[in-house]
């Protein structure tokens, strides 16, 4: 787990402002959830076989006997929280967004943490493929609004459980027979569930999935003809993609069209995907709701947040304050923590440095800084109620009556 210091807050600033827009321009409400959750939500959403519930959680019992867990991922919560509320009868799609930290304990590596932070799309409550579509455009677009380049979208369809079962039947099929080339963790999803299999991340396993039969080949009219209408909404916006067959996702919900982005280079596909998602037809029901289809994605904050440090993403830098507030002894230290909160109703940027009492040391700050401007409050000034205005570059120095000079410093400052 880590800290994100102020050198980073603003890249984390950037990234979350860019997604409100986007999120705001498209009509995604904003939605939290809690961070702790019954664990049989995500037991039972995310998928008994998964690595996420067999080896990535964080469960625990409580004091009043509650096997609880520390969210690994939002959609769970988000249909939990659509059954829940009622919003099956809201007018439909639900449109939602979130963000937030969540919880994995996987092996750390390079832009991966055990708590990270998600940004998360979903659309429940419409079967069409242009949501699939507009799902894929809502993460293309904040990742070209952060400046981020060379993005490309790897799409695949795993059906649905029409046509999966006939196909997890080839696929074991053509598994057993190579069963001993592949590592122990895939031998043991081989029978508990085959399709974590093509996800596999080991050399050998990847070799031999290389040749496996493909979903694509064998997918239902239906589950065909949603996937062809996807890839015409991407082709039709433009949007730079490429067929995985063997891509699956890492989450037992998922039907029909799932993808993630990348920036397709070679650091950007070591660190891997940037954002992902699909859609997920049968969850809703899965957790007591009716028959709901729905679409999303999520994206990882801290590894958008590395690329944009790699590549130099400029951001634009917050304007310095342009004026020192100096203040020397007791009464003028009471005198200036009240002028003070003036500038702030102002919208007066101001900078101070109340612990300090010597003069020349907070002159030395404000020359730091490198404010235009300088007030020197003092004991004598407090009693004849004025303030000494310096300016630093020329070092001219006039006095004003304290309670004119929130006015004269925002005529100088117009200037």
């Amino acid at each position: 787990m880590h800290d994100i210091l102020a050198d980073r807050q603003k890249y984390f600033q950037k990234i979350y402002n860019t997604a409100k827009d986007i999120a705001d321009f498209y009509g995604f409400e904003k939605i939290d959830t809690p961070i702790i959750e019954q664990a049989e939500l995500f037991e039972k959403g995310t998928g008994l076989a998964t690595d996420i519930v067999q080896k990535e959680m964080y469960s625990f019992r409580t004091k009043g006997g509650d096997w609880v867990t520390l969210r690994p991922d939002g959609t769970p919560s988000i249909v939990r929280a659509y059954i829940e509320h009622g919003m099956q009868s809201l007018p439909q799609p639900v449109k939602l967004w979130y963000s937030g930290p969540f919880f994995r304990h996987e092996r750390p590596q390079a832009g991966r943490y055990r708590q990270f932070h998600h940004i998360g799309f979903e659309i429940l409550g419409e079967k069409n493929s242009v949501i699939d579509a507009q799902i894929i455009q809502v993460f293309y677009n904040i990742l070209k609004e952060l400046k981020i380049k060379d993005i490309i979208i790897e799409i695949n369809s795993i059906g649905d459980s029409h046509c999966r079962s006939y196909y997890k039947k080839l696929l074991v099929s053509y598994l057993k027979n190579r069963e001993s080339l592949l590592c122990s963790n895939c031998r043991k999803r081989l029978r508990e569930n085959p399709l974590r299999v093509l996800d596999c991340k080991e050399e050998r396993c990847k070799k031999v999935v290389s040749q496996a039969p493909q979903m694509i080949d064998h997918l239902c009219d239906e589950c065909n003809q949603h996937f062809k209408e996807v890839l015409e909404f991407l082709d039709d916006m433009e949007l730079p993609y490429n067929l995985s067959p063997y891509l699956v996702r890492g989450l037992d919900y998922y039907t029909k069209t799932v993808f993630e982005i990348y920036q397709d280079t070679e650091e950007g596909r070591k660190q891997g995907s940037l954002a992902g998602g699909g859609r997920y037809d049968r969850l809703v029901k899965l957790l007591g709701g009716r028959d709901v289809p729905a679409c999303g994605a999520a994206l990882g904050v801290e590894r958008v947040m590395n690329v944009m440090e790699n590549i130099g993403v400029r951001l634009p830098q917050s304007s310095s304050p342009r004026v020192f507030l100096a203040q020397l002894g007791t009464l003028s230290k009471q005198k200036s923590l009240k002028l003070f909160e003036e500038f702030r109703k102002a919208k007066i940027p101001i900078a101070e440095s109340f612990s300090k009492d010597s003069l020349k040391s907070q002159l030395r700050i404000a020359d730091k800084i490198g404010v235009d401007y300088t007030l020197i409050l003092g004991q004598k000034e407090v009693f004849e109620g004025i303030i000494i205005l310096r300016e630093m570059k020329t070092g001219k120095q006039e006095t004003v009556k304290i309670d004119k000079i929130i006015n004269t410093m925002s005529k100088k400052l117009r200037k």
